[in-house]
């Protein structure tokens, strides 16, 4: 086997997600992904701590674009105005492989406790991301705990409306609908 490939890690990756869709997160094992991607057990884990890892490997780039939408808007406008103008942006990086690749994915994440659950890890992580950077532009703490809740649950309804087989709408039009039916529910 080869040593220090330059792409081990997104060899590993894809082979991690190709043997989950293919026999189960639950059925694959570490050598197994190793193997697939040509590469040693040792080398598995100079890039990952765990098989979670390996499918979680981008997790922090949500949070991450968010804080830096939240840090780089125009003063003078509310944390849902930050968020609204950021929808294109996020569904444009963050979402941009073929739509199947993301059904796939939710489905092996729903297959397993523990995914979901390092899926609300994320969903926390993108929480606090908004809430640390509406705090920092001077928000209430209140008002940008609510803020940054009611975003991650924009988006967690989105991308579960998306990724829906009778959704034909782009992520980022569902974005935009999501938000303003959460304003109109909010107002009535």
């Amino acid at each position: 086997m080869a040593r220090w490939q330059p792409d081990a890690r997104e060899r590993l990756e894809r082979a991690a997600f190709d043997l989950f869709v293919e026999q189960g997160f639950a059925s694959t094992t570490v050598p197994q992904i190793a193997a697939r991607a040509g590469l040693s057990t040792r080398t598995f884990f100079r890039h990952f701590a765990d098989k979670r890892d390996a499918l979680f490997a981008d997790e922090h780039a949500v949070p991450d674009q968010a804080g830096r939408i939240v840090a780089e808007a125009p003063d003078g406008i509310t944390p849902l105005q930050i968020v609204a103008s950021g929808f294109d942006a996020v569904a444009a990086a963050q979402f941009s492989r073929e739509k199947s690749y993301y059904i796939a994915r939710h489905q092996i994440i729903q297959s397993d406790d523990g995914l979901r659950e390092r899926q609300l890890h994320t969903q926390a992580a993108l929480v606090e991301a908004l809430r640390s950077g509406f705090v920092q532009r001077g928000s209430d703490p209140v008002d940008a705990l609510l803020a940054a809740h009611l975003t991650a649950t924009v988006f967690s309804v989105s991308i579960g409306r998306w990724l829906s087989a009778e959704s034909t709408e782009p992520l980022a039009t569902l974005l935009r609908d999501t938000f303003d039916r959460m304003l109109r529910t909010a107002a009535s």
